[in-house]
């Protein structure tokens, strides 16, 4: 599918700017306030979402902004295309001055999306995808992991915010994937852990209570990279649904079958 490449070109240029914003303020003394016991939000993140607002508006005066910060509009089945920003995924890490966060835009077109980017500025590394024609790591094409088994497989997931309510819940999928994979890993940006299962680092993810700013962008770029993203039962994805599981594929019906085991009910295995 053929995208107008002022598209891809505008959330290219934004992150790279969120990236640069992020980055002089990165280790310093930031304004740090709580939507939530451990939901952080920074200055940065309201800047850089505000930069975004304001570049999508001069640049697309028809298209709409759902972001993780401001206030948004209510969505309305009229307007085609949503630009799905998270200024800054991994505020946690972000706070803390720990190196991995990113931020995360796509252009999603009645509700899917077609153009993404993605920038982690701590590594200068621009994740972007064009759904029906790639998704690439500074330019160079990805591809997802061979892995065939679990015992081969490297997985990350991501604890929700609510984890403090429900932790047996979280921690139990978290100790029946550690008992099947080779190792499991929690990094704190869904957003960058889905690029990574895109760029082969990872062979796999799931996590669930997201929201479409930590979903959309990087779900695209696994796709496009040759892999497969669910629900949790297996059903189809979209960016509203709230959870995802990510792979290279190979290990797509290993992943649900132990999630499946974990809620009590037979594994969906349709694609």
């Amino acid at each position: 599918m053929s995208h107008p490449p002022a598209w891809l070109a505008t959330a290219i240029d934004i992150v790279l700017r969120a990236g640069a914003i992020q980055t002089r303020s990165l280790g310093g003394d930031l304004q740090i306030d709580k939507k939530g016991a451990i939901d952080l939000v920074t200055q940065v993140d309201v800047e850089v979402e505000r930069m975004a607002r304001e570049t999508i508006a001069a640049r697309f005066p028809d298209h709409a902004v759902l972001a993780e910060e401001l206030e948004n509009e209510p969505e309305r089945e009229q307007l085609h295309h949503w630009w799905v920003f998270d200024p800054v995924d991994g505020t946690v890490n972000y706070a803390h001055g720990l190196p991995l966060f990113c931020a995360s835009l796509a252009l999603e077109v009645d509700g899917r999306p077609e153009v993404a980017a993605v920038y982690d500025p701590t590594r200068h590394e621009l994740f972007t995808a064009e759904r029906g024609v790639g998704a690439w790591l500074n330019g160079t094409p990805l591809r997802v992991t061979d892995a065939g088994t679990l015992l081969d497989a490297m997985l990350c997931t991501g604890f929700p915010y609510d984890v403090h309510e429900t932790v047996d819940e979280v921690v139990g999928l978290f100790g029946a994937f550690i008992a099947q994979a080779q190792a499991v890993r929690r990094l704190g940006s869904a957003a960058l852990d889905l690029c990574y299962v895109a760029a082969g680092r990872l062979d796999g993810f799931w996590e669930q209570r997201l929201h479409p700013w930590d979903l959309s962008a990087a779900s695209l770029l696994v796709e496009e990279a040759g892999g497969r993203v669910t629900r949790f039962d297996g059903t189809p994805f979209d960016t509203r649904c709230g959870q995802i599981v990510a792979s290279n594929g190979s290990l797509h019906d290993e992943m649900l079958g132990i999630i499946a085991s974990r809620e009590g009910r037979a594994p969906n295995r349709t694609d």
